[in-house]
């Protein structure tokens, strides 16, 4: 459980700094840090998808710290994805 807090924080710290301009830019505080969790866990879980069902590269644990290449790409695809979205939804 700790391993995943540690993960999810981590990757969904370092996928916001991967990400010039992402729809969470301006967010301070505690909810910033909420959403780069949050992120991070969503992202660890979508890159786990990747690498081990899609690609068959690694173990079948989801939330590991050996995991944590395959949770950045994951928050990064989130993250991309969810900023496009923002963004064409703030335009209509």
């Amino acid at each position: 459980m700790v391993g995943a807090v540690i993960l999810g924080l981590l990757a969904g710290v370092i996928a916001r700094i991967l990400v010039p301009g992402d729809a969470f830019a301006g967010m301070k505080g505690p909810m910033s840090w909420l959403v780069s969790f949050v992120l991070g866990i969503a992202g660890a879980y979508v890159g786990w998808l990747i690498f081990t069902r899609l690609l068959g590269i690694g173990d079948s644990s989801m939330f590991d710290l050996g995991g944590i290449i395959g949770a950045i790409v994951g928050a990064v695809i989130l993250l991309v994805i969810f900023t496009i979205i923002m963004r064409r939804t703030r335009r209509a």
